[in-house]
């Protein structure tokens, strides 16, 4: 059974690699139900200049359900390329994924609050200039000690809810104003690979609060079926 889940979930990886080249915008998977809050936790320290903070998200599997990919740092494609994450959204009659890509500007990803820069809208963690991604610490961990292109720029969260969906039964309504602009690239073998990761150990869940396990998940889903069931 954990080998079936874990080929199902390196399908997905893969249907989000290849759909993201092959027609950028096109979904990947739909699911009947929204994915659970976005947890709260503690980022890592950047590993060196040119490197810019992905969130983590809520990857789906059939068997257990949503589960939680940690964000990490990646190094951008090329100089001024800036990460717009992805994000679920109501589809009419599901939650459907919308893959995150790489461009000259962050577009439209459900207004969902990822938190460390990314709060609903744009991108508050730094920015390029000549050449060089300067990080604004005031969201980010930067060792400033090693890296000096930084500076500090107070922020202000005016969407301070963890719902992780756009649209669809207590999900966000933020519309999309920003349409997805020239230049977008699919994300990187690195952020690949870490979904894969993920899926190959399903016990491991992030230092953080609200983010559920594997366990939790089947819990729930019974939980789900039993109320179906009953209703009938």
């Amino acid at each position: 059974m954990r080998y079936a889940s874990t080929v199902r979930t390196l399908l997905f990886s893969f249907v989000l690699l290849v759909l993201s080249q092959a027609s950028f915008g096109q979904v990947a998977i739909s699911v009947s139900f929204g994915p659970p809050p976005i947890p709260v936790y503690e980022q890592p320290v950047c590993p060196g200049d040119g490197y810019l903070w992905t969130p983590g998200y809520w990857a789906y599997d059939d068997d257990d359900g949503y589960y939680w990919v940690p964000g990490t740092w990646v190094e951008a494609p090329e100089p001024g390329y800036l990460w717009t994450p992805g994000y679920w959204g109501w589809g009419e009659s599901a939650y459907i994924w919308h893959a995150g890509y790489w461009g000259p500007h962050v577009g439209f990803y459900g207004g969902i609050n990822y938190g460390h820069g990314y709060f609903g809208d744009g991108f508050e963690g730094g920015r390029w200039q000549n050449n060089h991604f300067y990080y604004n610490t005031a969201v980010v961990r930067v060792n400033e000690t090693v890296i000096h292109n930084t500076y500090r720029t107070t922020v202000i969260e005016n969407n301070r809810s963890r719902v992780a969906y756009n649209g669809g039964q207590e999900g966000l309504t933020i519309g999309q104003q920003l349409s997805r602009r020239a230049g977008p690239v699919s994300g990187t073998s690195k952020q690949y690979r870490r979904n894969e990761n993920t899926a190959m150990q399903p016990a491991e869940t992030p230092n953080c609060v609200q983010a559920r396990t594997r366990a939790d998940l089947r819990s729930r889903r019974q939980r789900v079926r039993m109320i179906s069931t009953a209703a009938r």
